[in-house]
């Protein structure tokens, strides 16, 4: 690896950018190939898209040429909004399927070390959080206070960004509320139709733990099966 691609590895690892570095098996040339600047208009885009939505390298031949796409994937992150009884299990699940875990709430008296010792807390409100943490397309963020002065803002920053998830705990019922609520703020029919809600995949789950299976199952299906945005 020439000195100059190795420097431009570091840079994007420290900007959270992802990358592949993409090397031609046959005479060793290389070439960087950054998410944000696919179009997937030829086959070689289509297989770094891939590799990305995989996280996994892999070989593939284009045109009878051995291509190898290596990925440099910027972390999986899950920004969980409302510190209830519900997100202790997903911030376990979020953890162990690799996702640097937020979990955010105003509510200092819920989202307190002693009732979360293990993930990093923000006692910010959502929107002005999530700003300042940053949202990418490797982040996927959760709802789940069903108060709609800290959902809703939080789910406005969401859809203005190119996060892969979004998903927001409630009825049928409350979710057309909010919506209606959503389009009088501005927000298009379009961007709201991220939003997965009801949250999770539709497994009959009925205690927390078994809507973070689902919570969880929905997130990952998404990641690993969805368009990347």
């Amino acid at each position: 690896m020439k000195t100059s691609v190795l420097h431009k590895l570091i840079d994007a690892n420290a900007d959270k950018r992802a990358v592949a570095l993409v090397t031609n098996l046959d005479d060793n040339t290389q070439v960087l190939i950054y998410r944000q600047a696919l179009t997937d208009r030829n086959q070689l885009e289509l297989a770094v898209t891939d590799a990305f939505r995989r996280d996994r390298s892999q070989v593939v031949e284009i045109d009878g040429r051995r291509q190898f796409i290596q990925v440099y994937n910027s972390p999986l992150r899950l920004m969980i909004v409302g510190a209830v009884h519900i997100a202790r299990p997903l911030i376990e699940m979020g953890q162990s399927c690799g996702y640097d875990v937020t979990l955010i709430d105003p509510r200092q008296a819920f989202a307190s070390t002693t009732r979360f010792p293990a993930v990093n807390l923000c006692n910010e409100w959502p929107d002005k959080a999530l700003k300042n943490l940053g949202l990418d397309a490797r982040t996927a963020v959760v709802t789940l206070t069903h108060d709609p002065k800290l959902d809703e803002p939080a789910l406005i920053a969401a859809l203005e960004s190119d996060v892969f998830y979004i998903g927001a705990l409630g009825s049928r019922r409350t979710h057309r509320e909010r919506c209606d609520r959503l389009v009088e703020a501005g927000i298009t029919v379009d961007q709201i139709n991220r939003i997965h809600a009801p949250i999770g995949l539709d497994i009959g789950a009925q205690s927390p733990a078994e809507i973070a299976v689902s919570v969880i199952a929905e997130l990952t299906q998404t990641l690993r099966q969805g368009s990347l945005q």
